[in-house]
Order: structure tokens, then C-alpha cells, then sequence
């Protein structure tokens, strides 16, 4: 059947005046066929007496060279197996258990592999694995084949091999040590047992050495926060489906609030049972995922969000902390809180203020509720970052304290915020190596620029949540002259082997009761599931400076992650950049959102 659907091949097409729509309209070819070449011009042409057997050679010939200027394509050549691997079918695929962790994403995968090259992402549904792929995920397959990956090492932005950056790094660290300046191991949040303990081995190898964990997407205060009743760095894993009422204040906990995954247990919290399911109100600044899917948003800014929690945590805890909340939310917050205390156990309160005081009172909450979906066994793992070490890091390189200077998986000329004070300290710094996928803003600068492979080349263990312990494997062979910062490490540190030799040695006294073929095959091993203890916090004190929060005169600028984006690791991945944002519906672009009141007025 024919169809009268007009398909649009260009924004351009929606101006009628375009001089660009104009050429394509009346020229089939970008570039004019050159049987000029062949036919002759106009003039010799108009003279010649040409025969009906010419004409149709030449016309033939048009025809031939508007298929070849249609139709050319690379050649490529093929070289049959000389002896087929048996695990290699043509046309089969094979699938391979991994899981990713590059400091801000995480999850346990299943990659579908064609003669020996990645080319999906699926989900590992084996039980264990309970952290999913979001889009980045999924998309980061694309940016194993990117084109603009670091191929090789450079030192001075000069190619070079990785003996002559062994070398100078080696040189480096025993200049520092003879000087009595110190080596800094500058990561993102690395979750990986082996690492920790190369890490540790390095630094007991190089006492004026020490690791400093830094994430683009800080959650230091509910770090902090934590850290101070329960002893650890870690995070609280939810669980959403336990909850018949959710209180979320700044919390997009079906975006990317503290690694997100969240969504599943939410979702069945969501499914009607016996006639009732979950009810959520979300208070919020900025219209988020979680605010869109919930029962009841409560529009407000981030100083009414404090004082709001102060609010809430008087009436669950019985306490009388005065507060300054604009009374137009009063009458709201008051019925919040009700229904939380109301609700006991099956409650919770979340929040994605960023103030350690604030998390604190998180905490008190659902200590005081006994809530069942706040749990703090199997704490998540995936953020271990500190604001006051990376700003104390800062000080130290621009006073000239920091003799090297060896970053892996962070971007911090791009991610900082303070990163001019950063690029002021990098200057002072003797040596500088950055391992990163590709010549970054941070890369391009330091004096070693040392070219890693991406994780679908790598072996690597991975702790997300404690308790569990997961495999890196790599899918294919190194696609270029990269190297491992572990690997890096391990020679830098004297010891002898490979990453992959690291990683079974450490995983022997972790996956007791197993085998390491059967972790490598399924992908995730699960062991005795940890729980923390609480001590004793002044809730109350920081109830009372939570409460001081004043609200700022004039507009509040919230910040926010991408749902395509996120910390921007793969900002130059085009499927991420064309992802449209679930909420706005843009993409390819940043903007600023503002109500519409705001904007009249």
C-alpha cells in the first residue's frame, strides 16, 4: 500500500527557504557526476552528429555512474580459520558474565559476543545479581570501538612505550622518596578487593605515599553521615518494595540518587495488593523521575527542604526543634509527617540533600520508624569519595607538598569545581600520569598520559554491596597498546604477575565454599551478609543546625545528573548524546529549567 507519511531528512527541511533543501531538491547526488569527462562539453557536443548507438552508450554509461556513486562501499578482506576455535560458531554468539564499575555506574552483565567482538549489553539474571544496566550502560559498548580512544602512551604528549613510563614513573617515586615529598594515588571510588589491597601493599612499600578517593558525583555527607553512627563509609541499600509509604525530600531515587537501581523494588512496592500499594510524596526542587512517578509532589526549594526535614523529624521523634519553614508548605509537611509516623515500619525517609546534618537526621528517622526498607545490611560500596581530602589534596599541590601525582578513572580539570585552583596545584607537581580511556581535559595536561582499556578488554573483582563479590572479564583482546593502572601498579610496587594473577590469589579467601570457574561463569558470588551497628549521634544538634539554613533572596541554582549522561564520562558517546531526556524530551543540548512563572515573571 502506498503512504502518504512524510518523513523529515534534515531540520533544515523546516525552512521553506533553506538554499541547502533547494540543492538537494533538485540534484539526486551531492557532487555533480562527472560524465562531462567522457561525453565532452556543451559546445562539441551540439556540433557533433551522434548516433542512436552512441547515445545509448553514453546514456548506459550515466546510468552506471549514478549506481557506482550510489552504491561504493569499502572493501573489506576476510581470511577464512586455517583451525576454527571450538568455541567459536559463526553466526552463534556466546555470552560472557561481567559486571561494571567505572565510579559512578554499576552493574551485573551478560555480554553477547560474535566471533570473539562485544556487540550487546543484556542483564545477568542469575540470583545474585541484582544491579541492572541503565542506558549508559547499554550504550558503553559503543565507546569500546571509539575512535577517539588513547592508543598508546605519551609522556610530553610524545608517543611512547610503556618501558620509558614505567621507567620515569619508577624514577619519580624514588625521587619523592629521597626528597620526603609525597605520592598520590588520586581514583574514583574503585569497590575492588584486589585494587584495595595493591593499593595497600604500594603505600606500605612507600610510606609518604597515600590514596585519595574522589567522585565526580560527591555523596560525602551521606558519607559522613553514615560513617558517624555506623563506623563504615558506606551507603544504605534500600529496599522500595518493603515500603507502603516513601518519603523522599531532594531524592531522585529513580534516577541516579546514590547509583539508583532502585527502580525494581519500587516498582513492585507499586503493584496493587489486596487493594492497596505503596504511596509516595516527593518533595523536591527540580522535576525529576521520582517526582514525576509519585503520588503527590510538593514543589519547594532546597532551604525549604531543610527545614522541612527538621519538621519531619520533630514529629517522628517527639523532638521541638524551632524551624523557619514557609508556612504555604506547613499545613503540608504536617500531614507528611503523620502519615510517616503512621506508617512505623513499613515507612522511610530519603533525601538527596547534600549536608552531612541533614543525612544525619535521615538516619534518625528511620532508626526511630524501625524501617523495614532501611536496612543496613549489605551496605552498598559504590561511593567512598571525601570533598575535605580531595580540597586538603588540592592545598597540598598548589603549596608544592605533592612530588607525583597518579590518577586512574578520574577526570578532575573537567569535574572539579574548583579546577582552576586544581590546574594551578598540577603545575607544581613534578610528575603528573593520568590513566584514562581517552585524551581528556585532565589527561592532556599531565606529563604521562597513560592509555587504559576499556572494561570489556579488563579483568577486575568488584564489591558493590557487601557480602557479594564480583568478576571483571574481558570480552575481547585489547583493541590497542593500552594498560591497566593495576598492572601498572603491580610493577611500580616489585611484584611479579599479572592483574589477573592478583585477582585469583585475593578472590581465594573471599569466595569460600566456591570455585573460581564457577564465579567466573555466573558472574557473582554471594557470601555471609554483614551488618552494621549504630552508636550513639547527637541527632539533636544537628536537627538544631539544620534549622539555621536561611533561604537565599533571589533565584537557586540545583544541579543536576542526566538520565543520558550522568557524570559525563562518555559525554562524546553519540547514542547517549541523541538519548532524549525522559522528562524534557531534549536532547543533544544543556539547558536551564525554569517554572513558568518564573519565566513570565
Amino acid at each position: 500500500m502506498s503512504s502518504n507519511k512524510k518523513y523529515w531528512k534534515s531540520v533544515e527541511e523546516l525552512n521553506e527557504n533553506s538554499s541547502i533543501v533547494e540543492a538537494l531538491r533538485n540534484n539526486e547526488f551531492v557532487e555533480e557526476i562527472p560524465t562531462d569527462e567522457f561525453l565532452g562539453d556543451k559546445a562539441s557536443l551540439s556540433s557533433s552528429s551522434t548516433t542512436r548507438r552512441d547515445f545509448l552508450k553514453y546514456v548506459g554509461f550515466s546510468t552506471a555512474a549514478a549506481s557506482l556513486a550510489a552504491c561504493e562501499g569499502p572493501v573489506h578482506k576476510s581470511i577464512p580459520y586455517v583451525v576454527q576455535p571450538e568455541q567459536i560458531i559463526p553466526g552463534v554468539a556466546d555470552y560472557y558474565a561481567t559486571t561494571v564499575f567505572d565510579g559512578f555506574d554499576f552493574a551485573n552483565l551478560l555480554v553477547k559476543t560474535r566471533e570473539g567482538r562485544p556487540i550487546k549489553i543484556d542483564n545477568n539474571t542469575i540470583s545474585g545479581a541484582k544491579f541492572a544496566a541503565n542506558a549508559r550502560v547499554h550504550a558503553s559498548i559503543l565507546s569500546l570501538y571509539d575512535s577517539m580512544r588513547l592508543k598508546e602512551p605519551k609522556i610530553s604528549g610524545k608517543n611512547a612505550s610503556w618501558s620509558e613510563v614505567d621507567s620515569k614513573v619508577k624514577t619519580s617515586i624514588a625521587d619523592a622518596k629521597a626528597k620526603e615529598k609525597q605520592v598520590v594515588l588520586l581514583t574514583n571510588t574503585l569497590t575492588s578487593p584486589s585494587t584495595d589491597r595493591l593499593i595497600a601493599e604500594f603505600i606500605a612499600k612507600n610510606p609518604n605515599a597515600k590514596h585519595v578517593v574522589y567522585d565526580a558525583v560527591s555523596e560525602s555527607a551521606a558519607l559522613d553521615a553514615f560513617e558517624t553512627v555506623y563506623g563504615e563509609r558506606a551507603l544504605v541499600d534500600y529496599d522500595f518494595s518493603k515500603a507502603s509509604l516513601i518519603v523522599s525530600i531532594g531524592a531522585d531515587f529513580l534516577g541516579d540518587w546514590q547509583g539508583g537501581s532502585y527502580d525494581k523494588g519500587y516498582a513492585q512496592g507499586r503493584i496493587p495488593k489486596n487493594g492497596k500499594m505503596s504511596r509516595h510524596y516527593q518533595l523536591e526542587a527540580n522535576m525529576t523521575l521520582s517526582g514525576a512517578a509519585a503520588d503527590k509532589r510538593i514543589p519547594m526549594s532546597t532551604a525549604n527542604q531543610k527545614q522541612a526535614l527538621v519538621k519531619i523529624y520533630n514529629a517522628i521523634t517527639n523532638s521541638a526543634v524551632a524551624t523557619s519553614l514557609d508556612k504555604s508548605f506547613d499545613a503540608e509537611v504536617v500531614k507528611v509527617a503523620q502519615q510517616l509516623k503512621a506508617a512505623g515500619a513499613k515507612g522511610v525517609l530519603v533525601s538527596g540533600i547534600q549536608d552531612k546534618n541533614a543525612q544525619l537526621l535521615v538516619l534518625a528517622i528511620n532508626q526511630a520508624l524501625d524501617s523495614e526498607a532501611f536496612t543496613t545490611s549489605g551496605t552498598r560500596q559504590i561511593r567512598k569519595g571525601s570533598n575535605e581530602k580531595v580540597a586538603q589534596l588540592v592545598n597540598d599541590m598548589k603549596s608544592g607538598s605533592v612530588h607525583t601525582l597518579i590518577m586512574s578513572g578520574v577526570n578532575p580539570m573537567y569535574t572539579l569545581p574548583n579546577s582552576k585552583e586544581f590546574a594551578e596545584g598540577l603545575k607544581k607537581v613534578t610528575t603528573s600520569v593520568a590513566f584514562s580511556l581517552k585524551e581528556d581535559e585532565t589527561a592532556s595536561v599531565t606529563t604521562i598520559a597513560a592509555a587504559a582499556p576499556h572494561y570489556l578488554e579488563s579483568w577486575g573483582d568488584v564489591t558493590i554491596t557487601k557480602g557479594t563479590y564480583s568478576l571483571t572479564q574481558p570480552t575481547i583482546r585489547p583493541l590497542f597498546n593500552t594498560k591497566q593502572f593495576q598492572d601498572a601498579l603491580l610493577s611500580w610496587t616489585g611484584i611479579a604477575g599479572t592483574f589477573y594473577d592478583y585477582i585469583k590469589a585475593t578472590s581465594a579467601t573471599i569466595i569460600a565454599g566456591s570455585t573460581w570457574n564457577k564465579v567466573l561463569h555466573d558472574g557473582v558470588f554471594v557470601g555471609a551478609i554483614p551488618v552494621a551497628s549504630a552508636s550513639s549521634a547527637n541527632y539533636s544538634a544537628a536537627a538544631s543546625a539544620l534549622a539555621q539554613s536561611k533561604a537565599t533572596d533571589g533565584f537557586e541554582l540545583i544541579l543536576y545528573t542526566k538520565t543520558g549522561l550522568g557524570d559525563g564520562q562518555q559525554a562524546n558517546n553519540p547514542w547517549l548524546q541523541e538519548f532524549p531526556d525522559p522528562i524534557t524530551r531534549v536532547s543533544w543540548d544543556n539547558y536551564v529549567t525554569v517554572s513558568r512563572v518564573d519565566a513570565e515573571n
